[in-house]
This record gives C-alpha cells, structure tokens and sequence, in this order.
C-alpha cells in the first residue's frame, strides 16, 4: 500500500498521527483478548517470571489486558499473555 503524506499540512500530520496511534492501540488490545480467551479460568498455566524459574499456577481471571494467576506457592502474578 502507498500513501502519499507529502501534501498534507502539519495540523493534518498531527491527526493522521492520532489516528494511528489509537488504531494501533486498539489492534494490541484485540491482539491481547485473542490470545487471553486461548486460556480458561481454572486452567493450569506455566510462565516465565523475571529473575526467577518457570512459575506454575492457577488462572484466576482475565484483566484488561493480563490474566491474574495463582502459583503453587500461593503468590498472584498478572500476567500479559503475549
């Protein structure tokens, strides 16, 4: 796809640039739900944690854009499902 910005005025540049911006937002946000609805409260999920070794656990519930899960250990993580 071509499209040509060459003419439009900087007031424009700014609003094609908005545009943009929450388009994308809201591709990321449908990208994120699609993933999150692969998954099933109850369900036994892994995931790796910063620092730390592989985290099992308990899914517990879909957030905005993360899952909130219970480890074995009994500690609750949101986690994104990216």
């Amino acid at each position: 796809m071509k499209i040509s910005i060459d003419s439009l005025s900087y007031d424009e540049l700014v609003e094609l640039n908005h545009k943009i911006v929450e388009r994308l937002k809201f591709l990321d946000s449908m990208r994120t739900h699609k993933e999150m609805m692969r998954f099933n409260p109850g369900e036994q999920v892994c995931f790796e944690a910063p620092g730390r070794k592989k985290q099992f656990g308990t899914l517990v519930k879909y957030n905005k854009k993360t899952v909130s899960i219970i480890t074995e250990s009994g500690q609750k993580w949101n986690v994104s499902p990216h």
